[in-house]
């Protein structure tokens, strides 16, 4: 065990022995960056390293934004259904204590599982990645969309709105009272679609590119619902990296592509066309929900690169399209005008 590192808080400590993950010995870690709804820890034990989490009743954002704490047992049973469905494409899964509200995972260590967000960051868009996230997300829907039973235990309505469709979505109307009619009925799109296990945060900073693939983190806001929203809130992404790392904004939107492709071909629970429309009508609302919501990307910092985004999403947002390249195209135009 390493003696590098600080005692982590209290509620992991007692969380891992009472999991039978730790003994006795005096425990050392260090507090992991990035995370708005959790504290995320690496935790030296005596049979090695782990990977802790605490849900926040309290968002790290500047909004006022609030989200259920028990909603870390819902990304503990989502890992379960996801390692079924695509053995590899979540971490181990070593303990949940609901009382503290902790989550245990094996750790990956960086050096063999690179965050995609970093390497998008260096301008490093792989279509490989690209397709293998799109692969490895259509197999869990299509997994679960044949167990519809797994239903029962993503009873998270309540969760899934306060997370994802009030502070994206909802809030984004308030700001533009023009379009609230569009963003409210992409509400009730969404919730009116509840067909299979939705991860409900697939970002490129919760997905790790490791050898045997993509693996999928943090899936706190885990529901049972429409699996349009998971393709096009991570695709939202591939579109604002143009922004974020303008000189590869070209290998951005052919990994918009080749995701959204290899994805769709996997579609094997409804029409193609049916998921690809929904999440055409939804990913302008995502988008501009990233300058105007509760969550705005914390790369997007000035007015000129806000600007874009607000014209092209409202214009799709007033006239969708059903087709993901004509989204992806509408986006090309807008940012090199």
């Amino acid at each position: 065990m390493s003696g590098a590192g600080r005692p982590p808080p209290e509620e992991f400590a007692q969380a891992l022995r009472e999991l039978g993950l730790a003994g006795s010995e005096a425990l050392r870690g260090e507090p992991l960056t990035g995370g708005v709804s959790s504290d995320i820890w690496r935790i030296d034990t005596a049979r090695g390293p782990v990977c802790a989490k605490r849900a926040l009743a309290k968002l790290r954002v500047a909004a006022d934004w609030r989200a259920p704490i028990e909603r870390n047992q819902y990304e503990a049973r989502w890992m379960a259904v996801a390692q079924q469905a695509a053995p590899g494409s979540a971490p181990q899964l070593l303990g949940q204590h609901p009382a503290l509200g902790v989550l245990v995972m094996r750790w990956l260590a960086p050096a063999d599982h690179t965050l995609w967000k970093q390497q998008l960051r260096e301008g490093h868009a792989e279509l490989a990645t690209a397709q293998a996230v799109g692969r490895r997300l259509a197999r869990i829907h299509a997994f679960a969309a044949a167990r519809p039973e797994l239903a029962a235990q993503f009873d998270t309505d309540r969760i899934f709105y306060d997370i994802r469709l009030e502070p994206y979505l909802v809030a984004t109307a308030v700001q533009h009272p023009d379009l609230a009619p569009q963003l409210h009925a992409l509400v009730a799109q969404t919730q009116a679609h509840a067909v299979a296990l939705v991860h409900g945060d697939v970002s490129p900073k919760n997905i790790l590119v490791g050898p045997q693939g993509p693996v999928l983190l943090d899936a706190e806001c885990a529901w049972w619902g429409d699996p349009a929203f998971d393709l096009a809130f991570c695709l939202n992404h591939l579109l604002l990296k143009c922004l974020w790392a303008p000189a590869a904004r070209g290998a951005f939107l052919a990994c918009f592509d080749a995701l959204a492709a290899t994805y769709l071909a996997g579609v094997d629970w409804e029409p193609r066309e049916a998921v690809e429309q929904r999440a055409a009508h939804l990913l302008p609302g995502l988008l501009l929900a990233r300058v105007d919501g509760k969550s705005p990307a914390e790369y997007i910092t000035t007015d000129v690169q806000r600007e874009p985004v607000r014209r092209c999403a409202r214009l799709l947002i007033q006239r969708p399209v059903s087709r993901l390249a004509d989204v992806g195209a509408a986006w090309r135009r807008e940012i090199e005008r």
